[in-house]
């Protein structure tokens, strides 16, 4: 008699489990469904069209944007002789200036906001005496922007988003006198990092030093210091004085101040 219940309660035991096996899964997920379903649940996740990217000082974007655009002037100038590398190989990595195609995140300017954006800080490049006053205010339909990312290669997350603001090329018979002709401007606050722009004024007007330490503040750089490993033979012009603004360490940025005589351009660039 007790072997026969032993054997009975070994029997429902098999039963049961192969019960739970079958359809213990099932029943477990549908309670976890229940009580997922018809409520709101936030979940913090990484935004695939922006992708994450590490929050960089001013003078890291400002390095790492005059690097990247210096690639770029290189990779110009080695496409006659053949070399078609997509980046430029620096003495502190691999930098590349890309299209950027993957989109933008609610805080980034937009086409349509890059104008009056623009425009504000042109009006604070004035105030402080960086640009004349006689510099216009931009008409979008004279200009194109192009959204453009500025990436350190090895460490893609190091990366700056920057609008191409210029005039447009299909323009014909436009006078450009007294405007600004091309710069790139921080998608993320609007500043503007270099430009080129057309004035009234003359070089001998001009007060270079007091333009390099009021733009230097404008974006909240350290003060500059006199760059002297000048090669006056890389420039277009004699009117010219060039700065190093130091980043991070031991990242140093070269920014020159210029002046086109004869067109009367006016320009801070940060390429070397």
């Amino acid at each position: 008699m007790r072997k026969r219940v032993r054997s009975l309660f070994f029997v429902l035991l098999v039963i049961v489990t192969v019960g739970v096996s079958i359809w213990g899964p099932e029943a477990l997920s549908d309670y976890r469904d229940r009580g997922l379903l018809g409520k709101a649940h936030l979940e913090q996740v990484e935004r695939a069209g922006e992708g994450y990217r590490y929050k960089l000082s001013e003078g890291e974007k400002l390095f790492l944007l005059s690097q990247a655009l210096s690639g770029r002037e290189y990779l110009e100038s080695r496409l006659d002789g053949g070399d078609q590398k997509d980046y430029y190989q620096g003495a502190e990595g691999n930098y590349a200036l890309v299209l950027n195609h993957q989109g933008i995140s609610e805080n980034t300017l937009t086409g349509e906001g890059i104008y009056d954006t623009c425009n504000r800080q042109l009006n604070e490049l004035k105030a402080a005496g960086i640009l004349p006053d006689s510099v216009t205010e931009i008409d979008p339909e004279l200009y194109e922007a192009v959204l453009y990312s500025a990436i350190d290669v090895r460490e893609p997350r190091n990366y700056v988003l920057v609008w191409k603001l210029g005039l447009a090329d299909s323009l014909r018979g436009i006078s450009k006198e007294n405007r600004l002709i091309e710069a790139y401007v921080d998608a993320d606050d609007g500043k503007i990092y270099g430009f080129y722009a057309r004035t009234q004024m003359e070089w001998d007007e001009m007060d270079p030093e007091n333009v390099i330490r009021e733009w230097c503040s404008y974006l909240g750089l350290p003060a500059p210091k006199p760059y002297e490993e000048i090669n006056p033979l890389t420039e277009a012009t004699p009117f010219f004085r060039k700065y190093a603004v130091s980043g991070e360490g031991e990242e140093e940025t070269i920014v020159t101040v210029g002046f086109y005589e004869g067109i009367r351009e006016l320009f801070i660039r940060i390429t070397r």
